[in-house]
């Protein structure tokens, strides 16, 4: 069963430089953390350039939201700023329309 999504969230990261492949990495072992998560119902780890990376995650409500914000993933951001990437910026956007998963 696929869960519409209303509200999401775009978070970009600039990796400090030589540190590239390991904010790639970061972002492959962070899946682990978003499938603990029922209420994080898509997630993916991007790239928009050689040292650019970035978030896409999407949620039914704003409790959800919030609850990501507040959970695991968050914390490893938070722990890894200054040390793999600057800090992070974070934009809470509302969908729209989506094309989810049948």
């Amino acid at each position: 069963m696929t869960r519409d999504v209303s509200v999401a969230l775009l978070v970009r990261i600039e990796a400090i430089p030589g540190r590239e492949q390991d904010v790639a990495d970061f972002l492959r072992q962070g899946l682990s953390l978003v499938q603990q998560e029922p209420e994080t119902v898509r997630w993916f780890g991007i790239r928009f350039g050689p040292s650019s990376f970035g978030v896409f995650d999407a949620f039914p409500d704003e409790s959800g939201r919030q609850a990501h914000l507040n959970g695991k993933v968050a914390q490893a951001l938070q722990k890894n700023t200054g040390t793999l990437f600057e800090q992070p910026t974070i934009e809470q956007i509302e969908v729209l329309v989506e094309n989810g998963p049948e």
